[in-house]
């Protein structure tokens, strides 16, 4: 009896170690999570893009929602013409990996929020995996007083911070759009422009974490 409990045990770990991969992952998300998508509308996108078909469905709102890419570890989906949602599955340690999750809203510039879970849907602490950037870090540092005057007199524009946020398909990377700018009248963003750094904050995931990388690194993210 003691030797079929064991294999039992044995069996239910193993086939919790297999399960880890995004699809039956995204399944497995509660609803209480997945407030457009219904169960079968995630299975079956994962069906669909199995079959070479197109990953579209009818969400909870009669409304279309599309996944445009699934691997092992990522999935991308339009849930609708205003929000996306991107998840990446990443390890901690030998045994244990953690969901990040980015929600992106465009109504109409994007701003993005980051969460994570375990393996079971459990929310985490965001500040444990990742140091979420300031709004200074997408400007250039002004080289003399006269620049840094101008500098402050720009950024009275920018009253509202936002931010979108992109993880990457191919590699355990992060990264961070300054999108402020977007909401401003074309003139007022023109005059910010050339105090802003151009290109997008990058960050790896590194000893379980998300780490900012320096632009000597020279390291990108990228879909």
């Amino acid at each position: 009896m003691k030797r079929i409990l064991g294999i039992m045990i044995a069996l239910c770990c193993w086939m919790a170690v297999q399960a880890q991969d995004m699809k039956s992952l995204f399944v497995a998300l509660p609803d209480s999570l997945s407030p457009l998508l219904t169960e079968v509308n995630r299975a079956d996108f994962g069906d669909f893009l199995a079959s070479g078909m197109k990953a579209e469905v009818k969400n909870r709102f009669g409304k279309q929602s599309e996944m445009t890419e699934l691997t092992d570890d990522y999935l991308f989906v339009r849930l609708s013409s205003a929000s996306t949602l991107e998840m990446k599955l990443l390890p901690v340690n030998d045994s244990t990996k953690v969901v990040c999750v980015v929600h992106t809203y465009s109504a109409p510039v994007a701003d993005s929020s980051i969460s994570f879970y375990t393996t079971d849907w459990k929310r985490l602490s965001t500040d444990k995996f990742l140091d979420w950037p300031e709004e200074s870090a997408f400007y250039v540092v002004p080289e003399t007083d006269v620049r840094a005057d101008s500098l402050k007199n720009v950024r009275v524009y920018a009253d509202m911070y936002l931010l979108k946020a992109e993880l990457s398909a191919r590699e355990r990377a992060l990264s961070f759009v300054y999108t402020t700018p977007d909401y401003m009248d074309k003139e007022t963003a023109g005059k910010m422009k050339p105090f802003l750094l151009p290109h997008p904050l990058c960050y790896i995931w590194k000893n379980g974490r998300f780490v900012l990388v320096s632009e000597e690194d020279g390291a990108t993210s990228g879909k």
